[in-house]
């Protein structure tokens, strides 16, 4: 254990995150940068005491249930926690579940794309950030529980969700497969990924097909096509952007400068999610 190190690396990710990106009220002003001690411990359910003790490397090795508590207070990347594991010298196990914390950036980034349609997915593909033409084209997913945000649920068990052509969403539905499949690999004892796994191995034989397969290399998407329950069906080009360190990505619909679908998406936005009705 690296007592000096650790007291450093916890130091400089407290002094980095605001009490607003935790949720915590301002409370008085304040005359350092980032979380106070006592706020730390609060999050990561240890005393005040030990924690001061940990950022003046005068404390015990933490235990394993120490560093998740940590880790989770202060917001670490899997890069960042896997180095908080090596300080304390105890060897990071497996994470603990997919992250749905999106970055800061990335939700500033989604904000200055309102000529795209575009939106975060965790490992497990749940929609957990999106913009406004993402909610008008695909679903009004605030009105939706997270249950039914989860696309490859959506896909392969139909429930209510975003609809695909029926010629796009069996190529979605494999690659969401072989992604689904190299996830439970990373997350091996997370209990949201086995039970979503056993949920579509009883509930569709195209996914039992497909996971029997052991694929885990997805293939390239270049255009979708949704439909749209008011304007009908829109061809888009589909990005994908692999956020590696919270292991998530962002899908950015964006439609061919001049065409119908530019066309198309103007009406989506002047819409919005009024009188949206999902089919199920």
């Amino acid at each position: 254990m690296d007592r000096q190190e650790l007291a450093a690396f916890l130091r400089s990710r407290r002094e980095r995150i605001s009490f607003a990106d935790v949720g915590l009220p301002a409370g008085r002003r304040r005359r350092t940068p980032g979380l106070r001690r006592e706020e730390v411990a609060q999050l990561a359910y240890i005393s005040t005491e030990y924690y001061t003790r940990l950022e003046q490397a005068r404390a015990p090795r933490p235990s394993r249930e120490v560093l998740s508590g940590l880790a989770r207070a202060l917001r670490l990347s899997d890069a960042e926690r896997e180095h908080l594991h090596h300080l304390a010298g105890e060897p990071p196990g497996p994470p603990p579940g997919p992250c749905r914390e999106v970055r800061r950036d990335i939700l500033d980034l989604l904000e200055r794309l309102p000529r795209a349609a575009a939106f975060v997915l965790s490992a497990t593909y749940e929609v957990i950030a999106w913009n406004d033409l993402a909610a008008a084209l695909m679903a009004d997913f605030s009105a939706l529980p997270p249950r039914e945000r989860n696309l490859i649920r959506y896909a392969f068990l139909n429930g209510s969700g975003p609809v695909l052509a029926e010629s796009d969403r069996a190529g979605f539905a494999h690659e969401a497969a072989r992604r689904l499949r190299a996830a439970s690999a990373r997350y091996p004892g997370a209990r949201e990924v086995t039970e979503l796994v056993a949920e579509l191995l009883a509930g569709s034989a195209e996914f039992a097909r497909l996971w029997s397969s052991h694929d885990v290399s997805p293939g390239p998407s270049l255009r979708k096509t949704l439909h749209h329950p008011l304007v009908g069906p829109i061809t888009l080009n589909c990005h994908v952007l692999d956020i590696a360190d919270r292991d998530q990505q962002m899908v950015i619909y964006t439609a061919d400068p001049g065409s119908p679908a530019e066309e198309a998406l103007r009406l989506v936005s002047v819409i919005g999610t009024q009188r949206m009705n999902v089919p199920g």
